[in-house]
Parts: C-alpha cells; sequence; structure tokens
C-alpha cells in the first residue's frame, strides 16, 4: 500500500492527501477532490485514498447485501480503519442474521448493531398494525423511517466519511451516483467505491475471493431489504423490482439515501457507464 494513496503514480488528479485537506473547507470541495483523484482509480485505491484525507471517523453500512460483502473483503484485506456497521430493523430474513454470524467469522471482525427506537415500533404498530405499511406509501415511509432512517442518523453521528454499497446500474435513480458526494444535512462525505462495477462483475469477484454470500440470492432475491417488503425477481424483472412490489414507480428507496424532497440526493443522468 502506498504511504501517501492521493500521489500513487497514474492516478487521476495528481493532489497531495495534504492538498485535499486543505483545498477548501466545504464538503463539496472535499468531494470534488476525491472524485479528481480517484473517480477513475480501482477500489481498493477509492478506499485507501479517502481514509487518507479523513478528518474523523469512516463509517461503513453493510446490509451483508451482495456489494456489502465485496465492500467487507476490502476494506478488511486493506486493514482499514473503518468502523462495520449495520441496520437490525427487526423484520429481517433469518437467512441476514445467519450471514451476519458468517461474516464475522469469515473475516474476523466484529459488526456493530443499530436498532430502531422500541417506541417509535410499538407506536406505528399500535397505529398502523403489524403490516400497515402495505396500505399506503405515506405508511411504508414512516416505516422505513423508524427502522432504517433514524438508527442511521445515530449510526454516522460524528462520522467525517460513510462508505456505501451504492452502484449506478442498480436503478435508474441511482445512475448519476459519483465515488464522492457531500451530504450537507449529515456534515459528511458519502462514498461509493463500487459505483462502475456491474453486478455480474461483483459476483463473480465474490465468488473468486470466497467472500460469504447470501443464499437468497441463488433464489431470486437479488435485493435483499426487510423480509416483508422483498419477494424474489422474475425473468426480465430489474435487480430493484422485488423491492417494496406494491408501489408502481420506479424509484425503489427507502430514505437512507434520498434528500428532504424524497428524491436520490444528486442523482443526474450517469456520465459513467457500468462495467461488465
Amino acid at each position: 500500500m502506498s504511504a501517501d494513496p492521493l500521489n500513487a503514480p497514474g492516478l487521476p488528479g495528481q493532489i497531495t492527501a495534504s492538498d485535499a485537506q486543505t483545498a477548501g473547507t466545504s464538503l463539496e470541495q472535499r468531494a470534488l477532490a476525491l472524485n479528481e483523484a480517484f473517480g477513475a482509480a480501482d477500489v481498493v485505491a477509492r478506499l485507501t485514498g479517502a481514509a487518507a484525507t479523513a478528518h474523523g471517523r469512516l463509517v461503513f453500512t453493510t446490509s451483508f447485501g451482495l456489494e456489502d460483502q465485496v465492500l467487507t473483503h476490502f476494506i478488511i484485506a486493506a486493514g482499514l480503519p473503518v468502523e462495520i456497521v449495520t441496520l437490525d430493523t427487526d423484520r429481517l430474513f433469518p437467512e441476514v442474521h445467519a450471514l451476519w454470524k458468517e461474516t464475522e467469522a469469515h473475516f474476523g471482525a466484529r459488526i456493530l448493531p443499530f436498532y430502531p427506537r422500541h417506541d417509535a415500533v410499538e407506536g406505528f404498530v399500535s397505529a398502523h398494525g403489524l403490516n400497515g405499511f402495505y396500505t399506503s406509501r405515506e405508511a411504508r415511509k414512516a416505516c422505513c423511517d423508524i427502522r432504517k432512517v433514524e438508527p442511521l442518523g445515530r449510526a454516522l453521528a460524528g462520522a467525517d466519511i460513510w462508505i456505501t454499497g451504492l452502484r449506478a446500474d442498480q436503478s435508474a435513480a441511482r445512475g448519476g451516483v459519483r465515488f464522492a458526494e457531500a451530504e450537507a444535512a449529515r456534515g459528511l462525505i458519502k462514498l461509493s467505491p463500487l459505483l462502475d462495477w456491474s453486478r455480474d462483475r461483483t459476483l463473480a469477484f465474490a465468488k473468486a475471493n470466497g467472500v460469504p454470500l447470501n443464499p437468497l440470492h441463488e433464489k431470486g432475491f437479488v435485493s435483499i431489504g426487510c423480509q416483508p417488503c422483498t419477494r424474489a425477481i422474475r425473468p426480465g424483472e430489474h435487480e430493484r423490482a422485488g423491492r417494496w412490489w406494491w408501489e408502481d414507480d420506479a424509484a425503489k428507496e427507502c430514505g437512507l439515501h434520498v434528500g428532504p424532497d424524497g428524491k436520490l440526493t444528486r442523482a443526474k443522468p450517469a456520465s459513467l457507464g457500468a462495467s461488465a
């Protein structure tokens, strides 16, 4: 590993770690510097380069999906000082909990849980019923806010960099994702190191490197969330078609990656095509 990843030979945008830290105090300037330096770099360079410029804690949120398992592999292999956390919604598949245990044993790392506030869950179920999220989009979003968004806020409290498993080709709404984004509302930099990887490439890497995977993937569950809100996809369907399938819009998001307007933050027409 280069002692100064931002000055690694052959990387675009030859800037130093000091340059990235002093170019400006705004998140937008930091994100721009990271994109210039590592937007076309490989995953290891993206992760190590960003870590070298961090002003504080680095947090990776995993849901134990394909992309998250691959990123866990990269983070552990590189020995990066990244906190790996997960949001346990209390409605996960049993296979996810089994994979959680297997992942900790495989990588020799502890994955820290964040749970929803019990009083908020009790209030939602009292008002809407156990599966009240099926009744309206508003109720579904309220459930996601309680079980995912609020716990995420606690997980990221005080963090400087948030690492995610977003890929640009996962949905039309995610097509404009960049490696580094300024998350002004949370006061941090959000990274998507696998943004230009295709699902096929990610799966091939996982299998070649013995990365533990959820057996539900082999049963058509491509994007896996809470059990009541996830189904297997049918032949020809997009990979996120199995999430909140009773809603008829294409922007299938729970709220973790959207702004106050309900849209994926910073999404715009993609300039990077997903690699095979």
